[in-house]
């Protein structure tokens, strides 16, 4: 099963009688419950492979918000051994992920990116159970209200050094904006400063991150569905991606921490949140690994989802001057024409806070949250949802809900300011869900401060 739908990797073409296998296989899953329960709805099902085939190769979010005009909040898919339900709207995502978080905080399990590339010992794919809460306490502390704080001036320094730099040069505001996310992440996560858009902390980051993103798309790899082709020859290719994927992310999460440790040792280690955390009393090497990968989750995601969405904020002020000229005077109403805004004044300026919601839901950064999996049995709304189904949290489809007074493919921050007809908040869905929600409060700065 493929959400994203790239082309067929070479395993599967060369071990098409194994997918049906996995097919028929998916046939008696669906078929196990005594009774025929009713599932969710979803396109009509082919022999063997399901319904999978009926998503379009590009844009799976767009498809699948197509499909909720048909099937509705639940849209059931069933594949190569997998079954999936796609969750359309922001109630149905609360009642699954929230209210029952116990049998919906899991992660689909990857046997390439996770078991053998090693990323299942980070937050994002680690299990739920006890190991994954130590690096979410881990994660909390050092993302509550009063310890982000602290850098709050470098947020803002950092900020205001984008907007000089694309005054300067407005052709190059591409690799501006990706030094800048790099910058506010890794100064804040590890107290580590760079200087240039190709320094090699942001790079290793991207590489890492576009790696891992392709290898979490659900059925990347035939081995995701049969894990017992894990036992294959190490020179056979998925292995050979999969050991050198392992080396990459490993690199990841150590180097910069390894830096953080040296400079402790030196006496010049910068404010970090990682400084904070090794600095504690009784740092035991199990601490020490807890706070490892919970800042490798913490830097991997967070300078993406930055890049991203300030781009798309740019690309809104284009399109829209209008908008950008009301944020315009809303600052020098409320700044005045003798300082520049600040963190603290965010209270203060409710259109620039409406656009930045309005561009968070624009274009979500991550259209499609990050996947889920059912520990056991359920029933929702009277559909069964079979133990391990895939859950896929479609953001785009709450996003672009319909709206008879506002257009959702519009560009419109009053949205949000309008009390009678307000928008769904974007921060409720933007970060995750439930118990795998994550405080990313420095994330919005940036976009405060380049209008």
């Amino acid at each position: 099963m493929n959400l994203e739908f790239p082309p067929l990797p070479v395993d599967v073409r060369f071990h098409f009688p194994l997918l049906v296998v996995a097919g028929i296989f998916t046939h008696l899953l669906i078929k196990r419950v005594k009774g025929s329960p009713k599932y969710p709805p979803g396109p009509a099902a082919w022999p063997v492979v399901g319904n999978i085939l009926s998503l379009s190769l590009q844009g799976a979010w767009i498809s699948l918000t197509e499909f909720k005009k048909t099937y509705g909040d639940l849209i059931f898919f069933h594949g190569l051994g997998t079954t999936v339900l796609v969750v359309n709207s922001v109630e149905a995502i609360k009642d699954l992920l929230d209210k029952r978080a116990h049998n919906y905080s899991h992660r689909p399990v990857f046997t390439v990116v996770g078991e053998l590339m090693g990323l299942e010992k980070g937050m994002p794919l680690q299990p739920y159970g006890d190991g994954w809460r130590e690096q979410r306490k881990v994660a909390h502390t050092a993302l509550s209200l009063t310890a982000v704080k602290q850098y709050h001036k470098l947020q803002e320094d950092l900020a205001m050094s984008l907007c000089e730099s694309i005054i300067q040069n407005p052709a190059d505001f591409f690799s501006q904006v990706r030094l800048t996310a790099g910058r506010i992440i890794i100064a804040v996560t590890y107290g580590i400063n760079v200087t240039s858009a190709e320094d090699k902390y942001i790079t290793m980051a991207e590489e890492t991150m576009e790696l891992i993103g392709k290898a979490t798309v659900p059925g990347a790899y035939l081995c995701d569905i049969l894990p017992i082709l894990k036992y294959l020859p190490a020179w056979v290719p998925f292995r050979k991606e999969a050991t050198m994927g392992k080396t990459m992310i490993e690199e990841f999460v150590s180097k910069p921490l390894k830096h953080v440790q040296r400079e402790i040792a030196s006496g010049r280690a910068l404010p970090s949140l990682v400084r904070d955390l090794l600095t504690a009393e009784d740092v035991t090497p199990d601490y020490e690994h807890v706070v490892k990968w919970a800042a490798g989750s913490m830097y991997g995601a967070g300078a993406e989802t930055t890049y991203a969405t300030v781009l798309n904020f740019i690309m809104a002020m284009v399109l829209h001057p209008e908008k950008q000229r009301i944020a315009h005077e809303e600052l020098v109403r409320v700044m005045g024409n003798g300082r520049v805004p600040q963190i603290r004044d965010r209270g203060n300026l409710p259109y620039v806070e409406a656009i930045i919601k309005e561009t968070m839901r624009w274009h979500p950064a991550l259209p499609l949250g990050l996947a889920r999996r059912s520990d056991k049995d359920d029933w929702y709304n009277g559909f069964f949802v079979p133990k391990g189904t895939i859950i896929i949290p479609n953001v785009w489809a709450i996003a672009f809900s319909e709206n008879e007074k506002y257009d959702p493919q519009d560009f419109i921050p009053e949205r949000f300011l309008d009390v009678d007809d307000a928008a769904v908040d974007p921060t409720s869905y933007s970060f995750g869900f439930g118990r795998r929600k994550v405080a990313l409060d420095f994330v919005e700065v940036v976009y405060t401060e380049v209008v």
